[in-house]
């Protein structure tokens, strides 16, 4: 894909250099699909932001850089340390705070956030549908939380259902993926968010081409991206979901504890 095309769709994602992103970026580039979900965030600087499920943190070094927040990045699987040494080296150690945690018990205080950010993780804990009640806690009253990840474009609803180029890897890596809409209903009804976007990336051909480009140039295995390649349907796809917290929340017990009743 041309670097001008590239510089015109991502303006902000396009000035970092590409084989620092492609390396730090676990799937898709992570950047691309960051910079299309803060077109639709009123980042401002000065901002709490949680960037939950944050990797290897380039995303978070992206929002410090590009917004002036303060970003605490979490992540389960990447060491805060190994994080920490990538934020030194990218200038933003005063920005952003390296963690690692589990999703499902954040050491957070209540209302401490102003914006929830989670770019292609959400999928693999927020089905659960007392993971927003739980996750809701921790933003201000107004605050937003925002996700952007994988998504089918038609719900499936039985294993007679899965089309054929994803029957081989299907229980395995997407079992788990939905519509929007099955989203957007997920959270409507626990009546704790006002949803403000919910939707398909409107770049969501362009995250396609260059995630299958760099599979295609890479040569190693990705059941992802080879998926990708072989949906002629545009049956996978990319989307976004934001939504304010309302005022009124009711705060559950420790997640673990409550998960387990």
């Amino acid at each position: 894909m041309q670097e001008q095309t590239l510089h015109h769709i991502f303006p902000k994602a396009s000035r970092y250099d590409p084989d620092w992103v492609r390396k730090h970026s676990m799937g898709e580039n992570v950047l691309f699909n960051l910079e299309s979900l803060t077109k639709s965030v009123p980042l401002k600087a000065g901002m709490r932001v949680l960037d939950l499920g944050c990797g290897k943190a380039i995303s978070s070094i992206f929002l410090a850089k590009e917004f002036g927040v303060t970003v605490w990045a979490v992540d389960e699987a990447i060491s805060a340390s190994s994080n920490y040494e990538r934020i030194k080296s990218e200038g933003c150690e005063d920005k952003v705070i390296p963690l690692e945690a589990d999703a499902r018990a954040l050491p957070f205080a209540e209302e401490y956030f102003d914006v929830v950010v989670v770019v292609d993780s959400y999928t693999y804990f927020g089905t659960d549908e007392k993971y927003l009640p739980y996750i809701a806690r921790f933003i201000k009253p107004g605050g937003y939380i925002a996700i952007v990840d994988v998504c089918f474009t038609q719900e499936i609803k039985s294993l007679e259902q899965v089309p054929s180029f994803l029957q081989e890897d299907y229980q395995n890596y997407w079992y788990f993926i939905h519509t929007t809409d099955w989203w957007r209903k997920l959270w409507e009804k626990t009546g704790l968010v006002q949803i403000e976007a919910a939707e398909e990336l409107a770049e969501a051909d362009v995250v396609r081409q260059h995630y299958i480009q760099d599979f295609e140039k890479k040569g190693k295995p990705d059941p992802f991206a080879k998926a990708l390649q072989l949906d002629q349907q545009n049956f996978i796809s990319f989307f976004k979901l934001i939504a304010r917290r309302t005022k009124k929340t009711v705060y559950l017990q420790d997640y673990k504890t409550t998960a387990k009743k």
